[in-house]
């Protein structure tokens, strides 16, 4: 096992060759130790170097709605008005913190993303 930081690109590249070729080690076994160690290491540079930002409020909204087969009618049933909804889906209206609170609840969708500015 000759495990370092992964600084450069090319360390970084080493790295997902490496992991590659042990990818299928036993927990429990250097190779495996090995394993773990070297996803931590990828998981903090891709985390560095490679951010992933929120995504939109309103798009993560449509998003789960459509992945739960949600209408415009359902989501003004959550927020309690139809003209309410739709304000939102269009950005025509900020969610209020009351809002938030249900779609996260209901829709279960992060907090942090639906408090962004749109």
């Amino acid at each position: 096992m000759n495990i370092k930081p992964i600084k450069t690109e090319q360390d970084y590249q080493d790295a997902l060759n490496r992991l590659e070729t042990i990818f299928d080690a036993k927990s429990g076994t250097s190779e495996g130790d090995e394993l773990e160690i070297l996803g931590l290491l990828i998981d903090d540079y891709e985390n560095k170097h490679f951010p992933i930002d929120l995504p939109d409020p309103i798009e993560a909204i449509k998003f789960r709605m459509e992945q739960l087969g949600y209408t415009q009618n359902d989501l003004s049933k959550i927020l309690g008005q139809k003209s309410r909804a739709s304000e939102i889906l269009n950005k025509k209206r900020k969610l209020s913190l009351e809002m938030i609170r249900k779609l996260n609840l209901i829709l279960n969708i992060p907090t942090n993303v639906l408090i962004q500015a749109y």
